[in-house]
């Protein structure tokens, strides 16, 4: 008889589960954010550093181009070092 009862099903089909209850993960709290300095809030805010410069060649003349190790002079040609 004591079988018979931890195999009884209700009306449902389902097995009749004890009273006891699984417990519910809670995962842990995302870390806050560390307060960011002024300054570099201003710096994000205002879209960041410029990725842009400007170039005076010998030839005279004077460009704006992307910052990079080697700047070529769009008038004639010659390397800017940097």
């Amino acid at each position: 008889m004591a079988n018979r009862l931890t195999n009884m099903r209700s009306k449902t089909g389902n097995r009749v589960r004890s009273g006891r209850r699984r417990l519910h993960v809670v995962p842990d709290p995302e870390p806050r954010p560390e307060p960011v300095h002024p300054a570099e809030r201003r710096m994000r805010d205002s879209g960041g550093p410029e990725d842009r410069a400007v170039y005076t060649c010998t030839c005279g003349y004077l460009f704006e181009a992307p910052v990079t190790a080697s700047v070529t002079c769009p008038h004639c040609g010659a390397e800017q070092a940097w």
